[in-house]
């Protein structure tokens, strides 16, 4: 598809151009950009940020519309901790996505779940039914799921409050010098690398509290945290932990991944808790997985 900017766009960002040229929604225009999808010219554009100028001509390579809506899959194993006719919550191991998107169209933890509760297809956004939010792929631990587009709503405005406590077990390398500390840094797309995050003053505003639980100094000085989001930026704890210069251990993205030649970043979310629709106060724990344990039982 190409048009040619009119005036009436003239200085938009590219972004919003080519939403309302093609009528997608804003996340799968980015999913675009990252692709290089997307010209302006003849150049490909490399942020989604950019602006366009009254007479640039925008081209853009248009996915075939076709059902994205995610399938049942038995094939998916997904572990569900509590289950009632409102909400789901589930202990999502590490190197399974959430929902389908576009690295990733079949087995998500999505597809695992509607296979078992089959009513979730009809609740909230049909390419991620039910989902308040959101591990990293790397990440495991504890999520709560709508099962009804009430909850989902109470849910969502619960997290939107910050009522939604989540709490994360860490290990960064080095050490913290801090007993307690909170990062309060802007967290948005990096404009060198759009796949990464990064602190810059144009994000959305995030916060993440820290405690230190122990101090380790062999094989490597590494520190356990317990870390609390007051937001949920996408890999806020992560890019946040980087920036106060202790990478999480085994982070490849952020940090420096072959310190503990481990496989995927040591992140856990082993605490979750939120009002339930009955007005009760929930509240989960999930102990760190065989993978982790093993990894910080050599640590001293």
């Amino acid at each position: 598809m190409k048009e040619t900017v009119p005036r009436a766009l003239d200085g938009e960002r590219v972004d919003r151009v080519v939403a309302f040229m093609t009528g997608l929604p804003r996340r799968e225009v980015a999913g675009l950009v990252t692709d290089g999808r997307v010209r302006i010219d003849g150049t490909t554009v490399e942020t989604r940020s950019r602006r366009v100028a009254e007479g640039d001509v925008v081209d853009v390579d248009v996915p075939v519309a076709v059902d994205k809506r995610p399938a049942p899959d038995p094939s998916v194993d997904v572990p569900v901790v509590y289950s009632d006719e409102h909400v789901i919550v589930v202990d999502k191991p590490a190197g399974l996505v959430v929902h389908p998107g576009a690295g990733q169209r079949e087995g998500t933890l999505v597809h695992g779940l509607l296979r078992r509760f089959p009513d979730l297809a009809d609740v909230g956004d049909p390419n991620r039914p039910g989902i308040v939010h959101r591990l990293d792929k790397g990440t495991s631990g504890l999520m709560v799921v709508a099962r009804t587009p009430a909850s989902l709503a109470d849910l969502t405005a619960q997290l939107k409050a910050r009522e939604v406590e989540r709490r994360y077990l860490a290990l960064v390398l080095g050490e913290v010098s801090e007993g307690k500390g909170v990062v309060d840094a802007p967290v948005g797309r990096s404009t060198r690398q759009p796949t990464r995050m990064a602190v810059t003053a144009r994000g959305r505003p995030a916060r993440t509290r820290y405690e230190v639980l122990e101090r380790y100094t062999e094989p490597v000085p590494a520190t356990p945290l317990e870390c609390r989001l007051e937001t949920g930026r996408t890999h806020q704890v992560r890019v946040h932990l980087a920036a106060i210069g202790h990478p999480v251990v085994g982070d490849t993205r952020y940090g420096r991944g072959d310190a503990l030649a481990m496989k995927r970043p040591f992140l856990h979310a082993h605490e979750l808790a939120f009002d339930h629709p009955d007005g009760s106060r929930r509240r989960f724990h999930s102990s760190l997985p065989a993978d982790l344990e093993q990894v910080r039982e050599h640590l001293h």
